[in-house]
């Protein structure tokens, strides 16, 4: 049996190291900016607190101090816009590139693996996860650098003025770290819940929107309402949730800090009062208090601000695991192809046996099985829809029945006969016999309005339609589950329109769950038995 092998190109095609690829001249430059800008924070601290010490103890006006601290924060401001102006555009422009990405990945995989997954959640992946991977990149990269190196510096600062107080910082630390561990944990958790529910309220909506004719003709709005309003509450809780806990880490990092800021200017305050002695904090002039109160906030600031993007921690994560399936490579054998470990190699070798199979010129063929077993691969096979496979037909005119047929804008009509230079009589023939005439909900019948898509048409309306397109033309029909959606009366009549197919020649092929009108055919193919197949043969 052949061994399979990860290759070394393999590890970074997720998510999110294919948006650290593209980030990482984008992350240098706004680190570059936010270094900057804490430099002249802490240029500006020395600066006031020279001039206000001087001010006060040496009641003189140190003008140089004065235009140092001005001038060191106005290019603070400056670099600070800078700054949050380019991560703003730079994470924009990560997030339209990995959804350009995204996009091309989608246009790449089988038909198979994406009817699997509902539109819901394809849209969410495309327009939410993007921006939230490339937050991830780089806001959150971007705070958890600055909180190694922000408390160092400002450390460093303070250090040169009285180590002690330095120390006095740094003994907090290790608490707010164990605090961070304990809610990040909470967090991810709860960002991933509010992750699916957001995905189960899109698919939901994306499956109401599309029935609506349905819901409206069943009278079925309210009921639809409730349970729309149901899968928005939830996701209100997982946000909530997620916020909440946010919250909590913010005010964490707030509640140490100005403990440990209201620790420094009592320890500070009693030595210039003379009512303690405290190495470092009782032999300070003035202007150097002022430095370590002033300096000890911007210690605390990359932690909060880490605490403030923890949360686009939790919801980035959630997204790369939810965005993984279109990036990561699949595993491949020693001989440089495909080993699909979810039974696609499996439904490929079916595939191959049903195209050698020898089918009729004419008559209606079944082809049958359990749902995954490759019916409906064997189908786009057929029709050269399917990569890897060659197809079948390929000089030959095909009808394709699916309930994701083109459908323009127009008339029922129109959409009947786009694809075939048909008179009004035959187009009115076959919209009579798969009972699109007599449908309810198409009250104007050949005249009835139809959108772009389908998108006022219910799924079994949408099945009708195409079988009636496929009466009008002369070519191969090539039907998937014809019959899946329609009440007993219309598949019996889809049923008689495939009969009527075929007794005008022409060869027809189905993939049904549909037992009686597999019993109809004159050839059935069991996916199961083609699967059985080449085992014996392996064996």
């Amino acid at each position: 049996m052949p061994k399979r092998r990860t290759t070394d190109r393999a590890a970074p095609q997720g998510a999110l190291c294919v948006t650290e690829r593209a980030g990482r001249r984008a992350f240098v430059a706004v680190f570059s900016w936010s270094v900057l800008q804490m430099l002249f924070r802490l240029a500006f601290a020395g600066a006031f607190a020279v001039f206000v010490g001087e001010m006060v103890q040496g009641s003189t006006l140190d003008v140089a101090a004065l235009a140092g601290a001005v001038g060191s924060l106005i290019l603070a401001v400056a670099i600070g816009y800078l700054a949050d102006r380019s991560i703003a555009l730079k994470e924009g422009k990560l997030a339209v590139d990995l959804r350009g990405a995204a996009g091309g990945r989608l246009a790449q995989l089988p038909t198979d693996v994406l009817r699997a997954r509902s539109v819901g959640d394809m849209v969410v992946a495309l327009e939410r996860y993007p921006a939230q991977i490339a937050r991830l990149v780089l806001s959150h990269r971007l705070a958890a650098r600055m909180m190694s190196l922000g408390p160092l510096i400002a450390a460093a600062a303070v250090s040169f003025v009285s180590w002690e107080a330095a120390l006095t910082l740094f003994l907090v630390t290790p608490v707010m770290i164990v605090f961070f561990v304990l809610a990040g944990s909470l967090i991810r958790s709860r960002a991933e819940a509010q992750e699916r529910a957001l995905a189960r309220l899109a698919a939901q909506f994306g499956d109401r929107i599309r029935t609506l004719p349905t819901i409206l003709a069943n009278h079925a709005v309210e009921s639809e309402h409730a349970k729309l309003e149901a899968r928005m509450r939830a996701y209100a809780e997982a946000t909530m949730k997620v916020l909440g806990v946010a919250f909590l880490n913010s005010g964490i990092i707030d509640f140490f800090s100005s403990l440990s800021i209201a620790i420094l200017a009592i320890f500070l305050g009693l030595g210039h009062l003379g009512l303690i002695h405290i190495p470092g904090f009782s032999d300070l002039r003035l202007w150097q208090s002022l430095f370590v109160l002033m300096i000890a906030p911007d210690y605390f600031a990359p932690f909060r601000r880490y605490a403030e993007q923890y949360h686009a921690k939790a919801e980035g994560m959630a997204a790369v695991a939810a965005l993984d399936w279109l990036f990561v490579p699949e595993a491949t054998l020693e001989d440089g192809r495909p080993a699909h470990n979810d039974g696609r190699a499996e439904i490929s070798a079916c595939v191959t046996a049903v195209l050698a199979t020898c089918l009729p010129a004419a008559g209606l063929v079944a082809i049958t099985g359990a749902s995954g077993s490759g019916k409906s691969t064997c189908l786009r096979a057929f029709a050269g829809l399917e990569p890897g496979f060659q197809g079948r037909f390929a000089n030959t005119r095909l009808c394709w029945v699916a309930g994701d047929i083109h459908v323009p804008a127009g008339t029922l009509s129109e959409a009947i006969g786009c694809n075939a230079e048909a008179s009004p009589q035959a187009i009115a023939d076959a919209a009579r016999a798969s009972g699109l005439l007599d449908d309810p909900y198409l009250p104007q019948g050949l005249a009835s309005p139809v959108h772009a898509g389908g998108e006022n048409l219910s799924g079994g309306q949408l099945m009708r339609l195409a079988v009636a397109r496929a009466l009008l033309g002369d070519g191969i029909i090539i039907a998937d589950e014809p019959t899946a959606k329609l009440d007993p009366a219309s598949a019996d009549r889809v049923r008689l329109c495939l009969l009527e197919a075929v007794a005008r020649g022409r060869l027809v092929i189905v993939a049904t769950h549909d037992g009686e009108l597999a019993r109809m055919a004159q050839t059935v193919i069991d996916m199961e038995a083609v699967r059985v197949a080449p085992e014996r043969q392996a064996a």
